[in-house]
């Protein structure tokens, strides 16, 4: 019995309560000092996707989303199958770091890469293109609130844990030749990871992306031109995004286009 069909039965009863922080103690997975792992239905895997787009975990917004629009289907009578599809493309990167996500995508060149005029129709027409994901699947708290990547994903068991199993799982259900693109720094280590592991080809994993969060404001509006150099703080390294700009363009322009 896979996890959705363990949670089934609450995820479709209408008493079942989706409020307070962070999510419902029916739903916790585990517990590891001030950590917390619950469960929201991230499980769908999108085989046959040619780009994954890999946050850190989903937060508290993205799960609330993705157990309603798994109750939602259920009570409409919708399939166990349905009903994760739906719940994982209705909540993937939904709220605002949606449109961030999307304008450095395009900034660049991956809608050239994928033969579409922007990365917005990833999350509409052409979301059977893409596999939505988290280093960490399952929605994990620091403290009760959402965690950040501190401490490091690959220092705790039970993080490390999902990245070892259901992450390496979703890589190998996937297509060879899916590109990766991994959002922020955090992320971008537990790739390197995997490179090591052999799960994935260098060629593949396109690093470097600020994390689209609105806490990242100004590395984003950098990364995109939107800011100049002259008024950026001190806390925003120029030059390391230049470089990232730079190569993540160069490496783009060099992969073959997908089959269409």
């Amino acid at each position: 019995m896979s996890l959705f069909e363990h949670y089934q039965h609450l995820m479709a009863d209408e008493a079942f309560i989706l409020a307070g922080k962070p999510l419902p103690e029916g739903l916790l997975l585990s517990s590891e000092g001030s950590l917390q792992t619950f469960y929201a239905p991230f499980d769908h895997i999108n085989e046959q996707a040619r780009i994954v787009i890999c946050g850190i975990t989903p937060g508290l917004q993205q799960a609330m989303n993705a157990l309603n629009e798994a109750r939602r289907q259920l009570r409409n009578g919708a399939s166990v199958a349905l009903a994760k599809q739906a719940a994982k493309e209705t909540s993937s990167f939904s709220g605002p770091m949606r449109p961030n996500l999307i304008a450095m995508l395009d900034h660049i060149g991956v809608q050239t890469y994928l033969g579409i005029d922007s990365c917005e129709r990833l999350f509409e027409s052409h979301r059977h293109w893409v596999h939505y994901t988290s280093a960490l699947r399952y929605p994990v708290f620091l403290n009760g609130e959402n965690y950040s990547g501190n401490p490091g994903l690959l220092s705790r068991a039970s993080l490390r844990n999902q990245i070892e199993n259901h992450l390496s799982e979703e890589i190998r259900a996937l297509p060879a030749n899916c590109v990766y693109v991994p959002l922020g720094p955090k992320v971008g280590e537990v790739f390197e990871y995997l490179l090591t592991l052999g799960l994935l080809r260098p060629e593949q994993v396109l690093s470097g992306l600020p994390h689209p969060s609105g806490a990242n404001a100004e590395r984003i509006s950098y990364f995109l031109g939107r800011k100049d150099k002259a008024a950026l703080s001190v806390k925003t390294n120029a030059g390391s995004l230049d470089a990232a700009r730079e190569q993540l363009t160069k490496k783009i322009g060099q992969l073959r286009a997908p089959a269409r």
